[in-house]
């Protein structure tokens, strides 16, 4: 990951000033009704993804700009903040904080992606699942997944653990949790535990999440698991021819090279 250099106050200041006038730049009122659809309120510029993704690249990892971008309470510079943040950087005290702000269907996300990377990870996760906050149990469960995908250390037995709760708890929970638990489910299935995930997923069966005036739908866990086996099980066999050929060529480079006269 690349790291920013250590900033002034100063320089921070004049940074978060430049991002803040190039976000309200870029801000659209059909942005503005897309962020409002999905549960967005307060100060709102309406910025596409497709143009934060591109500051991102420009400005990369940069904590204290981010910690600064989320206390300006905008929800595009909240967001972008989730993308320059810096999991070796944050604590769990600003984790704390940025989750309990949550309160955009995709914000949530985000921090959990940051968040999953993190030496409290595991302890958040846990703690968040509990949680009877709506927004604030999905993150929980979106944080477990996102550790699934970067292959975190949760054994199995904790997977099947989860699994057992999900099964039981899902369609009684709040609609952004249901959301993040069924997609957990397919994590499970996706990284671990496809059998069992696939089983659970039949027993828990269709689950019911309002997404207001959007397009968004909610993955049928079961066939999803399975595309996504697949997909994971393609680029890992493409992989290794990748690493097969690299090595033949090595290789071929090796014995190609005249052999010195003694």
């Amino acid at each position: 990951m690349d790291r920013a250099k250590q900033f002034t106050k100063k320089e921070i200041e004049l940074k978060y000033k430049e991002v803040m006038a190039q976000l309200k730049k870029w801000g659209t009122e059909q942005g503005v009704k897309i962020y409002r659809k999905h549960g967005g309120k307060g100060k709102i510029y309406g910025v596409s993804f497709a143009n934060l993704y591109k500051l991102q690249k420009k400005i990369k990892i940069n904590h204290e700009l981010a910690i600064k971008l989320w206390e300006s309470r905008n929800l595009d510079a909240q967001v972008f903040a989730t993308l320059i943040a810096d999991p070796q950087k944050m604590k769990a005290t600003q984790a704390n904080t940025w989750v309990k702000d949550d309160n955009f269907n995709m914000l949530g996300g985000h921090i959990a992606t940051v968040v999953a990377k993190t030496s409290f990870a595991k302890k958040k996760m846990e703690q968040w699942m509990k949680s009877k906050d709506e927004y604030i149990c999905a993150c929980g469960y979106a944080t477990f997944s996102n550790m699934l995908k970067n292959g975190a250390d949760l054994s199995n037995e904790n997977c099947k653990n989860y699994l057992k709760t999900i099964e039981k708890e899902i369609h009684d929970s709040p609609n952004r949790t249901r959301y993040s638990m069924n997609n957990a489910v397919i994590a499970i299935g996706t990284y671990r535990l496809e059998k069992e995930a696939i089983a659970a997923a039949k027993k828990i069966g269709k689950v019911e999440v309002d997404h207001g005036d959007t397009s968004c739908k909610t993955p049928e866990a079961v066939s999803y698991i399975k595309k996504s086996v697949q997909k994971r099980k393609e680029k890992e066999k493409k992989a290794k021819e990748k690493a097969k050929t690299a090595k033949k060529s090595t290789e071929a480079a090796k014995n190609d090279k005249p052999k010195k006269k003694k």
